[in-house]
């Protein structure tokens, strides 16, 4: 029964879990608002790309020579 308590406390005693269940929610939450701001900024950088090829096409780029002229 001694064994049972001492083990017992050892375990009341113990704050590694705890912790680790801290950083693992800390760096959860570090990785989802990493995926949400690449997604933002690829959005973003796609979106210009296709307004810089949408003000190419409109100035008449040429067809003529390695490019095929379209985006």
């Amino acid at each position: 029964m001694k064994r049972f308590i001492n083990i017992a406390r050892q375990f009341q005693d113990d704050e590694n879990g705890a912790a680790m269940v801290e950083y693992s929610i800390l760096i959860g939450i570090i990785a989802a608002a990493s995926i949400v701001a690449v997604i933002a900024i690829g959005g973003w950088v796609g979106s210009q790309f296709t307004g810089l090829c949408a003000k190419l096409n409109t100035k008449g780029v040429s067809t003529t020579g390695a490019g095929t002229g379209t985006c």
